[in-house]
């Protein structure tokens, strides 16, 4: 399976977004944004979901646990296409379709709710305008309202409902430019701490008995120190690197992955060597759901930038890339 084709399978389930609020000020906001990152990912949580997109209702199950062990999680369709998905400290694995193959990949390990690192609120804060609103009710839970605006078009808006105090994603809606509802995510029942099953986060699904599909990632995990060989010459302002992985070269193959972030949104970038016959590559953009993909062959090599952004986001960073070091 093309690592393109992964990456966008991945990121249709991994880009569901949280930020916490409060009343008072942007500045309180702000500060929430940093909150939001130890809730999503220290809390213990387990839940059910339904994820709305154009007709399409799906229903997922999630059970997230932080303790000794570390971060676990078990995320799991109730209903449409089977899909099961577990991560642990050994990264990802996912059993897609109904002829239940498996995906592996240990080289990232990130949650499925993204997270915004810590001491990194200025930074979205310098991308989107914060507005709060009134209190509702959700799936047994007081949840405020926060209204995440972005400030150019290159990227997507967010109304989002936080759980008081502790600014646990309740409820959120994707918005395009023109503040139309593209998808939406509403816990239908949330239970926290104690109250959480954890015999949940065990597999129903014998991976062992599956096929195994190479996800074509080279092994390799975190923050490169090399500095990256292949990188976009200017970015939509906010976006900075987060994450890199670089190979080198290795014989004729080159392999190198970035990860840029705004501060709320995130948006891959993959260097991969062209295959032979270049004009058997797929390049130009695709979408799936919310989330854009664009490819173009240059210089022998395969550029394609995957994320939950506008088109115009993946198109000007992926023509933006460049050689930088031999």
């Amino acid at each position: 399976m093309k690592p393109r084709a992964v990456t966008i399978c991945l990121a249709a389930l991994l880009l569901a977004a949280a930020l916490p609020a409060v009343a008072g000020s942007n500045s309180d906001a702000a500060q929430w944004l940093e909150q939001m990152s130890a809730a999503m990912s220290q809390m213990t949580y387990q839940g059910t979901f339904v994820y709305v997109q154009g007709d399409e209702v799906e229903t997922m199950r999630i059970t997230h646990v932080s303790d000794e062990q570390g971060v676990r999680e078990r995320l799991v369709s109730l209903s449409g296409l089977r899909r099961e998905i577990l991560r642990d400290s050994n990264g990802v694995r996912w059993v897609q379709g109904e002829d239940l193959q498996v995906m592996e990949d240990s080289a990232f390990g990130r949650s499925f709710f993204p997270e915004i690192p810590l001491g990194q609120s200025d930074q979205a804060s310098a991308s989107y305008r914060l507005e709060l609103g009134p209190s509702e009710r959700i799936a047994g839970h007081i949840g405020r309202k926060l209204k995440v605006i972005p400030k150019d078009k290159y990227r997507y808006g967010y109304t989002l409902w936080l759980e008081e105090p502790s600014a646990l994603l309740l409820k959120w809606e994707l918005l395009d430019s023109d503040n139309r509802r593209l998808a939406k995510l509403m816990f239908t029942d949330l239970r926290l701490g104690s109250e959480v099953d954890v015999k949940e986060l065990k597999s129903t699904s014998k991976l062992k008995e599956y096929k195994i599909l190479e996800s074509s990632l080279p092994p390799g995990k975190g923050m490169s120190h090399r500095k990256p060989r292949w990188e976009p010459s200017t970015l939509p302002v906010g976006f900075k690197l987060t994450a890199h992985r670089n190979l080198g070269q290795q014989g004729q193959q080159v392999f190198e992955h970035l990860v840029y972030s705004d501060g709320l949104t995130a948006v891959s970038v993959y260097v991969e060597s062209a295959e032979s016959n270049e004009q058997d590559q797929e390049t130009g953009t695709s979408r799936l759901g919310t989330t854009h993909a664009y490819s173009r062959v240059t210089d022998g090599v395969l550029i394609t930038v995957v994320g939950d952004v506008p088109a115009i986001t993946v198109q000007s960073i992926g023509n933006a890339v460049r050689l930088t070091s031999p």
